[in-house]
């Protein structure tokens, strides 16, 4: 069951720094919806930077949980019109 746990979260932490990497800002700058693109994309890079810690303390199920709230961030931010996103891999479109 461990390795399994470990090789989700592995995945995820991947899923996650690829999306992070193609999320990219559509609204204009200065904008509110940028301000709102913005706010989504930082939580998503905090939820990253989280699970990363939480591997290095050997919590594997709070790092994979940092992991999915950060990709559903993203995810929300791509179905809200945010960010443009093209791969149906890493975001849900």
């Amino acid at each position: 069951m461990v390795a399994n746990l470990n090789e989700k979260v592995d995945r995820y932490q991947r899923l996650l720094e690829k999306a992070l990497e193609k999320a990219e800002f559509i609204p204009i700058e200065n904008s509110h919806m940028y301000t709102v693109a913005s706010d989504f994309y930082t939580m998503a890079k905090a939820y990253y930077e989280d699970g990363m810690h939480f591997i290095k303390m050997n919590d594997p199920v709070n790092a994979l949980a940092c992991f999915s709230y950060g990709h559903a961030w993203l995810d929300a931010g791509a179905k809200l019109g945010v960010f443009i996103v093209d791969d149906e891999k890493l975001f849900t479109i």
